[in-house]
């Protein structure tokens, strides 16, 4: 009873730390590049029912952000802004943040917040998933490494589909693994959970259908009390009842298709079940194809990078994770009686990870969170198997301290071996480092060192004028991408005055590699201060 006790006591004292932590860092962030995005969308599906906006995201994750801005009086949605007519998102999402005057720091403090509560869940599932798998002692720690992993904390308090997309994954892995345990014939409350499970997966994010072939995978070992033929069979039947969930989520729109790729646009004479869903589909495998810059080690590329998450992955998780995981890679699948729980695990992380290096939309280690559990259960496994009293607070405290110690800046986490933070944009630049994050902390600054107004190439769409930033505005992603080929000033002898210039707009990223000389005076120059880890500040003189 004692044990129990103290357990409560540890996981009390765990969420209200993290509740903290992520409270005061979600208020000081400014909005960030995606935010406005994914909640105009959630927004006008609450709304309107149309999904319209949700083409290459579901809208389970959007909708769950927005539900409190449905308790604020005063909202509009500029359903009569040509954007909505014409589905494109990134103009009524403008609108709808910065052009029809909403309260919208409030509307991204709710929606921020539900996102947190998300975290929780996904650390709970870690908790129950990896106590049936280990014991209680791995279910603690599961629970404290996924609240306090830098890159889980970072997204898991940012309006977009990333945290939920992983939760439900991990969630719907967990009730297949269920499903694939159980000894009965025809378990209907394991075939509700589990089809209920991948429903809420396809609905949050669409990378969670690259787990198809995971799960087919894990019905195919023989690691279960059921034959294989009763277990695909098992499977086949959640999927079906997984495509009546999302159908559901989805409004059970009945329409034509809404594919454009030239292949496809024969089928849009043809109506069916939730086509938003399908061309989603059709889009974000078109997008992974290849077209959007990407940075690597001082090396661009539009086609990715073959070492973009392998370096991503051992930049950005703590050192103690790292270790701990290769560590417990090769004890657990050498024991023979953890050998099989080992190889379960396993493969998620590499089947999920082949395919993010196969992918030419290398934008950020977020890609890789819904291995990050998976990882996590394998470290637990490894750390609960060790009989010394002492390991799991010193795991504990070793997994709190990262996030601790960066706080609140723990999207720009990097670890030591690669320089930290303060290194991390020689090596990543995007949302690993700079997503618009800082903009609040610019205006801080600016009035602490009396600057009255600044030259400003930031990366995100947040309005500086929410924060009464008076600026001259630079070549920058995405507001002023214009610029890029019509410089305001001098790029080889830039006029004096302070410059302010995100990480990731220092590195040109639209710019073919000869064309990159536009920040190239910056980059040889010595910043004055830092904001965050994302905004370099340069005075000329």
């Amino acid at each position: 009873m004692r044990l129990i006790s103290s357990q409560k006591l540890v996981i009390i004292f765990l969420v209200w730390l993290f509740w903290g932590l992520a409270l005061t860092s979600l208020i000081g962030d400014s909005p960030i590049i995606d935010e406005q995005n994914h909640l105009a969308r959630g927004y006008s599906f609450l709304s309107t029912g149309d999904p319209r906006l949700s083409i290459e995201h579901p809208p389970l994750m959007n909708t769950w952000a927005a539900l409190p801005l449905k308790l604020v009086d005063g909202i509009t949605l500029p359903t009569e802004q040509a954007g909505w007519q014409a589905r494109e998102w990134y103009s009524v999402a403008d609108h709808f943040f910065w052009l029809d005057g909403n309260p919208v720091l409030l509307m991204v403090f709710l929606g921020r917040v539900m996102i947190v509560y998300a975290t929780l869940g996904l650390a709970l599932v870690g908790f129950t998933f990896a106590k049936k798998l280990w014991g209680s002692t791995a279910g603690l720690l599961c629970f404290g490494a996924l609240l306090f992993d830098p890159t889980i904390f970072a997204h898991g308090r940012y309006i977009t589909t990333d945290l939920g997309g992983t939760l439900f994954i991990f969630l719907a892995t967990f009730a297949v693994y269920n499903l694939l345990q159980t000894r009965e014939k025809w378990p209907v409350k394991q075939l509700v959970l589990a089809a209920l499970g991948i429903g809420l997966a396809f609905s949050a994010k669409l990378t969670s259908m690259v787990f198809i072939p995971v799960w087919i995978i894990l019905s195919l070992l023989p690691f279960s009390p059921q034959p294989i033929g009763r277990r695909v069979v098992h499977l086949a039947t959640a999927g079906i009842g997984a495509l009546f969930v999302v159908w559901a989520i989805f409004g059970f729109e009945f329409g034509p298709f809404l594919f454009i790729d030239d292949s496809m646009l024969w089928l849009n004479a043809y109506s069916a079940p939730m086509p938003t869903f399908w061309s989603g589909i059709e889009r974000i495998t078109l997008i992974s194809g290849g077209g959007r810059p990407s940075f690597l080690l001082g090396q661009h590329s539009t086609d990715g990078f073959l070492l973009y998450f392998p370096v991503a992955l051992l930049a950005k998780t703590p050192i103690i994770v790292l270790m701990s995981f290769f560590a417990a890679v090769s004890l657990l699948l050498t024991n023979f009686s953890t050998r099989r729980k080992a190889i379960w695990l396993m493969i998620p992380i590499a089947v999920y990870f082949a395919f993010s290096m196969t992918s030419a939309l290398n934008i950020g280690y977020r890609h890789l969170l819904p291995i990050l559990p998976f990882i996590y259960l394998m470290v637990v496994g490894l750390l609960s198997n060790l009989k010394f009293s002492w390991v799991t607070p010193v795991a504990l405290i070793l997994f709190i301290i990262p996030t601790v110690f960066y706080h609140p800046h723990q999207i720009s986490f990097f670890n030591l071996i690669f320089g930290g933070p303060q290194n991390g944009s020689t090596v990543l630049v995007d949302s690993n480092i700079d997503w618009g994050q800082d903009l609040e902390r610019l205006k801080l600054w600016m009035d602490e060192n009396e600057v009255e107004s600044i030259n400003l190439a930031w990366f995100g769409t947040a309005d500086p004028a929410i924060y009464n930033i008076a600026y001259t505005p630079l070549p920058g992603e995405p507001r002023f991408r214009h610029l890029w080929w019509d410089v305001p000033f001098d790029r080889t002898n830039p006029p004096p005055g302070i410059y302010a210039i995100s990480v990731t707009n220092l590195r040109e990223m639209p710019l073919v590699p000869e064309e990159k000389t536009v920040y190239a005076y910056f980059r040889n120059l010595e910043p004055i201060a830092q904001i965050g880890y994302s905004i370099k500040i340069y005075e000329i003189k």
